[in-house]
């Protein structure tokens, strides 16, 4: 007896991220997932590490950090903003923010996301690049900028959707990718688990 294609359980979705950003993104398509968990992972760049190779060993070892089940699929990203061979991650502070922004003043940098599905013994990952430029920020500006306080938690010190919108006149690839999840790569990879806003549960 064949069971009819409604009654298939569909696959538990975890994202594996805290961050309010992503799982509003992931809303966007039509995608709640189950559940929401945080992998407590040392992301400190390696010594001479480039930041694509940086960005997607921290996804990967984000996804690998996590437990779920063999029918789960485990959702991990990881995003970070690189001028040239620099990563600029977090900022720990107003001084660094500032010297990030300083930096990315008046030119092109890139942003980074890696995507990782885990789905049973099935590790796959993508990396998508976006390149965005800020034009020259007087010093009027960045102090205040830094006095919004946008800054914080934010790879590179801005978040494209916030205050610093007001910067960046011009991208080439990803907004929400920028914002910390590429949608068209992430529904196609959820879409090939058997994820689709179809199977949104209440």
């Amino acid at each position: 007896m064949t069971t009819p294609l409604a009654a298939v359980e569909r696959p538990r979705l975890i994202l594996g991220s805290a961050s309010p950003r992503r799982l509003d993104l992931l809303a966007q398509i039509g995608i709640l997932p189950d559940q929401v968990r945080q992998a407590d992972i040392d992301e400190t760049p390696l010594k001479g590490e480039l930041p694509d190779r940086y960005v997607r060993r921290i996804a990967r070892e984000k996804a690998m950090a996590l437990d779920s089940g063999m029918d789960d699929v485990l959702l991990c990203a990881d995003t970070t903003v690189a001028v040239g061979r620099r990563i600029l991650g977090k900022p720990t502070s107003r001084t660094e923010a500032g010297d990030f922004m300083r930096l990315m003043s008046g030119r092109r940098h890139r942003v980074l996301t890696a995507v990782v599905i885990r789905h049973g013994d099935k590790l796959r990952d993508r990396l998508v690049e976006t390149t965005v430029r800020m034009r020259p920020i007087t010093a009027a500006e960045l102090d205040a900028y830094l006095d919004v306080g946008d800054w914080e938690g934010k790879a590179g010190g801005y978040a494209i959707q916030g205050a610093a919108a007001a910067f960046i006149p011009w991208i080439q690839g990803s907004f929400s990718s920028v914002v910390g999840l590429p949608l068209a790569e992430t529904a196609a990879m959820l879409a090939s688990c058997g994820i689709t806003r179809k199977e949104v549960r209440s």
